[in-house]
């Protein structure tokens, strides 16, 4: 069936018996791609059929879908022209995990971060209505994105807009993790009473209300859409689907199948190996055991505990864990709430993900100088997609005044960070999680970091400073080593430990026997750590080199060409250093 559907009019001719066996034949088709790609496994798998049955109903791309995160948009991309990227293995690679716009007429939004989709369809239906066109415009909404912040603010506006808005709510009764907060249980009770209880979430914002139990039946799901068509106001389809469904071992491990890595179907094993001690683990370890001696620590995450090393925590102190849903602006004010009082947060974020929060960590926290933990995640230059780069976090929360950011660069070093940040009640601390493996030195480190901003000069030299910060010190280390054997230079190498400030102390002290300074960070320049040393040398005779990210969005670029790009290989640093000393 599948083999006749090159684009999404062709789905029209087909018979209701036949659509079934397109969903069971895309199904497949996404089971052996996925598992041999890794990606959005779960979330895929439970859409099938609603995706059928809007492009069955909905006169893409004149009516406007709009996938929140996007990555529930598979078998969308599947139905609009883009197939073989599914079917061919040699094109596995060609396409994007999300909705890109570059891609297919279909796709209106580059998206990756949640809770956007309903804001960007009532950005879409006024564009609509200012133009003068009648096209239905479609929210796709689900896996825990509704305990977002934006998509309340996205709900309330589209109640008040009161023209043809039409939100998909696919509940499958998930997040990334398991649901929490309150909405979902309004849910939980619409989907017990067949959408008919009088306590509905949805119309007491002033939205139409339409429910589909079996959000995995095409038919119900056709009739649905179709009474919905063209509407004159503001509704919502609620779709009661199961998350992985077609999948046992997705079906029952809900969670573990949200996002996968590629693994073999018939052994389940990954085809992918990881070292078994991670930054992760270590720093989950050492917060259960602080936490089983100090009730007054709490640990909180926005939906994703596994990916931040709280997954056994949240088992093992179920009283001292605390999931807020994917609301990591509500995260920080309530560890700021809890902090003020004497508790003892300790948040954990994606380095991508905190890029919501700027607001919260700026009032809520910072100027109140309450001392949360802040433990950041995947902090770096990868070969990610565009959505979710994590070049960002070290101009956003080092620059915010009060915030000590901390960026470890071996073992030792971050669990004596964790300690200080858990115990010191000074100041909002936050710690660049290392994003590398793990490296040690075997050298005890002093759970002490009072003196801010205190740089470790590891060797003293010459001429030449080099100044690694966090992931990118043993870069450092090799860009002294590859010095000493090609120029004969003995450079000094310098520890900062702090991405937020300098040490003015150990600086003007290289002024006395230094002629340059080489700056390295893993993350973009622009607003940096290097370029606050810049700026302390820029009225003295100093020159600075800053190496690290560029400022641009970089989407599936493999990491050594950027490596290449941004001049961060020992070689090309000395070829730059060469070219300033010549």
């Amino acid at each position: 069936m599948l083999n006749n559907i090159n684009e999404v009019k062709d789905l029209k001719k087909l018979s209701s018996d036949e659509l079934i066996i397109l969903g069971d034949e895309i199904r497949e088709v996404l089971i052996k791609k996925v598992s041999s790609t890794g990606g959005h496994f779960g979330p895929n798998l439970g859409m099938v059929e609603a995706t059928i049955a809007m492009h069955y109903v909905f006169n893409s791309p004149i009516d406007k879908i709009v996938y929140d995160v996007s990555h529930q948009s598979y078998t969308h991309k599947i139905l609009t022209g883009r197939k073989s990227a599914f079917i061919n293995p040699n094109e596995y690679k060609t396409i994007s995990g999300y909705t890109e716009p570059n891609e297919s007429e279909h796709d209106f939004f580059t998206v990756g971060h949640t809770s956007t989709s309903v804001s960007l369809a009532c950005g879409l239906a006024k564009a609509r209505d200012i133009k003068g066109s009648s096209e239905n415009i479609i929210a796709v909404i689900g896996d825990g994105s509704l305990s977002g912040g934006e998509a309340y603010e996205g709900l309330n506006n589209a109640a008040e807009y009161g023209k043809n808005i039409i939100i998909v709510v696919n509940d499958n009764d998930m997040s990334i993790a398991e649901n929490h907060g309150g909405l979902y249980k309004n849910l939980k009770l619409l989907r017990e009473t067949d959408g008919k209880a009088d306590n509905n979430f949805f119309k007491s914002l002033g939205l139409d209300y339409y429910y589909v139990n079996n959000g995995n039946d095409i038919k119900s799901l056709i009739e649905a859409f179709s009474k919905v068509k063209d509407i004159n106001h503001p509704v919502v389809v609620h779709i009661n689907t199961l998350k992985g469904k077609g999948y046992k071992d997705s079906e029952e491990n809900k969670e573990s199948f949200h996002w996968v890595m590629p693994f073999d179907l018939e052994t389940k094993k990954p085809l992918v190996e990881f070292n078994k001690e991670s930054y992760e683990g270590i720093g989950e370890e050492l917060l259960i055991q602080m936490a089983m001696k100090d009730s007054s620590i709490v640990a909180i995450t926005a939906a994703t505990p596994n990916v931040v090393g709280m997954g056994t925590f949240r088992q093992k102190l179920k009283n001292q864990y605390i999931d807020v849903g994917i609301a990591e602006e509500h995260a920080v004010a309530l560890a700021s709430g809890i902090a003020s009082q004497g508790g003892k947060p300790v948040l954990g974020f994606h380095s991508s993900f905190i890029q919501r929060t700027y607001d919260q960590l700026s009032q809520d926290l910072a100027i109140n100088n309450n001392p949360a933990l802040i433990m950041i995640y995947c902090g770096g230059i990868t070969g990610g997609d565009v959505t979710h780069l994590g070049i960002f976090d070290i101009p956003l929360v080092s620059n915010i005044p009060n915030i000590v950011y901390l960026a470890p660069a071996n073992k030792e070093e971050y669990v004596a960070m964790m300690k200080w940040g858990i115990n010191q009640n000074k100041y909002p601390v936050a710690i660049r999680v290392p994003n590398m493996e793990v490296v040690s030195t075997g050298n005890y480190v002093e759970p002490n970091f009072d003196n801010i901003n205190t740089y470790e000069v590891v060797e003293s030299g010459n001429k030449v400073a080099i100044i690694g910060l966090g992931n990118f010190y043993s870069l450092g280390k090799k860009v002294k080593e590859k010095l000493k054997a090609e120029l004969d230079i003995n450079a000094t190498l310098i520890n900062p430990r702090f991405a937020s400030g300098i040490d003015e102390n150990v600086l003007n002290e290289l002024l006395k026997n230094h002629e340059i300074v080489i700056t390295l960070e893993d993350g973009v320049l622009d607003g940096g750590f290097g370029e606050k040393i810049t700026r302390f040398y820029g009225d003295k005779n100093m020159k600075v080199l800053n190496f690290g990210a560029t400022k641009e969005f970089t989407d599936n670029v493999q990491l050594n060409e950027l490596y290449k790009r941004y001049h961060l290989t020992e070689e090309l640093i000395i070829a730059d250093l060469k070219n300033i000393i010549e």
